[in-house]
């Protein structure tokens, strides 16, 4: 390489660098999460504290430090330098082991995060607080990590060289065009266009109002299930998780098994809506999308099923539906669906009543809660795989991610109102009162879900950090109706998301009710593939009564206003 083109390298590698530095601050703090960084210090000075508390055990923990420090730079000197550490996917090339200044930048970060997080667990702090430190303090140490930062990363270094510097020129548009966003860019946007490659089941808007646009889907079996499918999908995210692509789509595998599918595609709110509650989403969204639907079909009871927040409002609504004796949603299933908020997981780490109320005050001041915020909170969580391995690939390595109809829904999110979004947080994540009878009220009435009959089928996912499946179990114990329990392979969407044909993962079924989720565990039964064959035997256990496939209307009240998968879901952050 040239003495210019060397010079010019220089330049690229400190420009990109400070861009670097600027995204990683950006990403720890915007103005939501402005009170993370007031908890951090909080916390991290008990941290400093430690010493004073405990001092024989720090001189130990420095000591042994210390020590594997010296060990480390022996064995540099050596040329041995073999630590055995964890398999590390950060760390897996080439590049990391073949000049050792890298290698001992590595191993010394491994050994330093080491030490943090045996620091912050002999902090004497109860759970919630010592949760809350322990995921903030792995964020820090994530966000530390040498393969984020252009200049202590090799890999990045030789894809420079090898591009004559044209990788960092390309990363630095990558970041400019994503600081412009406000988001980072996970796939290859350009590859989908909804209607054409990506939520493609064939149907039509048939019914809208200010908060949902229903969509009947087209029946592709001669006859039908009398009862027909509601699904309700999560507010917080569009629909079409359901309905990706053919080959992984829930909505077309429902279709093909002989039910006649209606969807709610909600709204993207925006500040104008602020007033609008979690009745309004009982009321005007599932008890008004039911009515049509019955209207619609000539049916009296209909099957619905919700996915996680959604399904949290299907439970409202089943509640509001038994005090005024209306028994017309004939089977609910729910879907990663928490009924008891008391242990909500990695999600707790956002919930002290500190930051619930200033939050609290920011989005009422907004009129919504920004889906991207609500993004950044849900990526942060697992911040290597959603965060950092992007800031490497697209800032410092210049590539362009590729196409992922998964992480093209995963970067799509919708607002919530304001009104809704706080109430949701303080009645149910806060004070945990739809678990407690009468202690949520929904509609004017008690909720009491000890009451509701209605037979129930709930699924959730072993590895789920949104929705812990051992809270979701916890629901069992709250309804009064003839229930179902299944436990999926895998996490909160890929777990849901399992097509029958594609026969992975496995589900456990069968397990004894009542004495709590790990002795259900223990006494049930393990099945390879999917559950969503399971699901579809205990839906024809409800009703398996058939009639001829039902068309969507050409006239009437109900015809197609828009085809599927309509306005709505179009409207992006």
């Amino acid at each position: 390489m040239s003495g210019e083109n060397r010079k010019g390298l220089e330049k690229l590698f400190e420009s990109l660098n400070a861009e670097n530095k600027r995204s990683l601050q950006s990403a720890i703090s915007s103005e939501d999460t402005a009170e993370v960084a007031n908890n951090l210090i909080d916390l991290w000075s008990q941290l400093v504290m430690q010493p004073w508390t405990n001092p024989q055990g720090w001189l130990e923990m420095v000591n042994e430090y210390q020590q594997s420090q010296l060990k480390l730079w022996n064995d540099l000197m050596n040329g041995a330098v073999d630590l055995q550490q964890p398999k590390d996917r950060r760390f897996d090339s080439e590049e990391w082991s073949k000049l050792p200044v890298f290698d001992f930048i590595k191993q010394s970060y491994l050994l330093t995060s080491t030490v943090i997080s045996k620091s912050t667990d002999a902090i004497p702090l109860d759970g919630k607080e010592k949760e809350k430190l322990r995921f903030y303090t792995q964020y820090f140490i994530d966000a530390m990590s040498p393969s984020n930062f252009v200049n202590l990363n090799p890999d990045v270094i030789a894809e420079a060289i090898k591009t004559n510097g044209q990788s960092l020129t390309d990363g630095l548009q990558n970041l400019i065009s994503d600081l412009e966003k406000g988001r980072i860019t996970m796939t290859d946007e350009s590859a989908f266009t909804l209607g054409e490659n990506i939520a493609v089941s064939e149907g039509s808007v048939v019914f809208r109002n200010h908060l949902f646009e229903l969509i009947q889907y087209k029946p592709t079996t001669e006859t039908v299930y009398k009862r027909p499918l509601l699904i309700v999908p999560p507010c917080i995210n569009k629909f079409y998780i359901l309905d990706l692509q053919p080959k992984n789509s829930f909505v077309k595998w429902c279709v093909n098994q002989g039910n006649t599918v209606f969807l709610i595609s909600w709204a993207n709110t925006t500040p104008e809506c602020s007033h609008i509650g979690w009745d309004d989403y009982v009321k005007d969204g599932i008890l008004e999308a039911a009515r049509v639907v019955r209207e619609i079909t000539s049916e009296k009871k209909l099957n619905a099923v919700a996915w996680c927040i959604g399904g949290t409002i299907l439970a409202s609504a089943l509640a509001v539906m038994q005090k005024k004796r209306d028994s017309s949603i004939g089977s609910a299933t729910l879907l990663t669906t928490l009924l008891d908020f008391s242990e909500p997981g990695d999600l707790g780490v956002f919930l002290s009543k500190h930051e619930v109320e200033l939050r609290a005050d920011q989005v009422k001041k907004k009129g919504v809660m920004s889906g991207k915020d609500l993004s950044l909170g849900f990526n942060m969580i697992r911040s290597n795989d959603l965060v950092w391995s992007y800031v490497v690939n697209n800032y410092l390595k210049g590539r362009t991610p590729p196409p992922f109809d998964l992480l093209y829904w995963n970067s799509d999110p919708t607002n919530l109102p304001a009104t809704m979004y706080n109430s949701y947080v303080s009645e149910m994540y806060i004070k945990n009162n739809l678990a407690k009878p009468g202690g949520f009220i929904c509609c004017g009435s008690a909720v009491e879900l000890n009451k509701i009959k209605t037979p129930m089928y709930f699924f959730s996912a072993i590895d789920d950090h949104i929705a812990p499946w051992k809270s979701t179990f916890l629901g069992t114990e709250l309804v009064g109706g003839r229930l179902e329990f299944v436990l999926g392979g895998s996490g909160h969407i890929a777990g849901v998301i399992n097509p029958p044909e594609k026969n992975k993962r496995n589900y456990w079924t069968d397990g004894e009710l009542g004495q709590g989720s790990d002795h259900w565990l223990e006494t049930a039964i393990d099945h390879s593939g999917s559950w969503w064959t399971h699901w579809h035997e205990w839906l024809e256990g409800q009703d398996d009564r058939e009639t001829p496939a039902r068309q969507i209307e050409t006239d009437g009240n109900y015809k197609e206003i828009i085809p599927a998968p309509g306005d709505y879901v179009h409207v992006r952050l």
